[in-house]
């Protein structure tokens, strides 16, 4: 009995060991983000407008929206995964002690769960694409995919394009729902349905969030660069800190954050406008500043432990940037 109990408890903790595991290879943090920043986007700008009863009919119903929500999370599981497979000889030198394949999950388990993944959020966008009358759907995301392994195996290893393609994935998150919204054609569609007006102001909110997930994204991806410049470089990687320098890679970085924080600027001076002090009041505290002081540190910064801070302080920037949504609520 006592043997039975003690096998019990074994099993037990393997199972729970190997499940965290896998929750920390596909990075569920980050899908918890992309769940966020996809509800907050649509129950800010689709379903609350569209409660109206005088509003245009939105095409992506709640369900609808699950269903999509899931297979971006899937399609974004399936990508770590992946990652984390072909990068796997970088890691063994940049972060030994976080390498889960091979040490906890066997390397054909983790092609399995990618495969999986990736398959269910397809199939996923697919049939949102068919409920919604927007085919194209099935197929941006199924590209999504393909970015994630071609990515993986080549890009990666390549000078800013690798980086580039990260940041766009990045800012489809939010603009999925906009490319949901958007008639691919409007021959069967009347012209005085409030289409227009729904779609323009679905158009600037998507370009605005799109827009700074991109660069903020993009400036977070040559800061990883610079801090796995070391296991990067063994494996004749041309990241851009390794093809231009670290000095150069810093230069872009801090470039990309000015213009990110001048258009910040900008958007404020027309909120304040709308009165919306609450708005301006938590951009400035809550983005802004933040961002001035990644910009310093960055300029300081010479160990990869400070990298990694600015890597954690850009996610965090990335996070109250997308929490400003509630504030169109209000």
């Amino acid at each position: 009995m006592f043997l039975l109990f003690n096998n019990y408890l074994r099993a037990r903790i393997y199972f729970m060991n190997l499940a965290g595991a896998f929750f920390k290879l596909i990075r569920y943090p980050n899908l918890i983000f992309i769940g966020l920043t996809q509800v907050l986007f649509y129950t800010v700008f689709l379903f609350l407008p569209g409660a109206s009863p005088t509003s245009y009919q939105i095409k992506l119903t709640p369900n609808g929206f699950v269903l999509l929500m899931v297979a971006s999370i899937f399609i974004a599981a399936a990508g770590y995964i992946i990652n984390d497979y072909f990068d796997l000889n970088i890691d063994k030198i940049n972060k030994p002690s976080k390498i889960i394949i091979e040490k906890i999950i066997r390397r054909r388990w983790a092609i399995f769960w990618h495969l999986a993944l990736t398959v269910t959020g397809v199939l996923l966008s697919f049939w949102v694409g068919y409920r919604i009358g927007n085919s194209l759907l099935g197929l941006m995301n199924l590209l999504c995919a393909l970015l994630l392994w071609v990515y993986s195996t080549t890009f990666k290893k390549k000078l800013l394009i690798g980086n580039i393609i990260i940041s766009l994935l990045t800012a489809w998150v939010v603009l999925v729902l906009y490319f949901c919204e958007l008639r691919v054609t409007r021959v069967f569609y009347p012209l005085n349905d409030g289409y227009q007006e729904h779609i323009t102001r679905l158009f600037k909110v998507a370009i605005l969030y799109g827009g700074f997930a991109f660069i903020i994204s993009l400036v977070r991806e040559v800061v990883k660069d610079v801090e796995d410049v070391q296991g990067d470089g063994r494996y004749g990687c041309t990241t851009m800190p390794i093809v231009w320098g670290i000095p150069a890679a810093k230069v872009f970085s801090a470039t990309l954050l000015t213009v990110l924080i001048a258009a910040l600027c900008i958007v404020q001076f027309y909120v304040l406008q709308l009165h919306r002090w609450w708005s301006a009041l938590y951009c400035v505290l809550f983005i802004l500043l933040p961002l001035l002081r990644i910009l310093y540190k960055l300029y300081k910064a010479n160990s990869v432990q400070d990298y990694h801070s600015l890597s954690t302080a850009l996610k965090v920037a990335m996070l109250t940037g997308i929490l400003s949504m509630l504030f169109f609520s209000l």
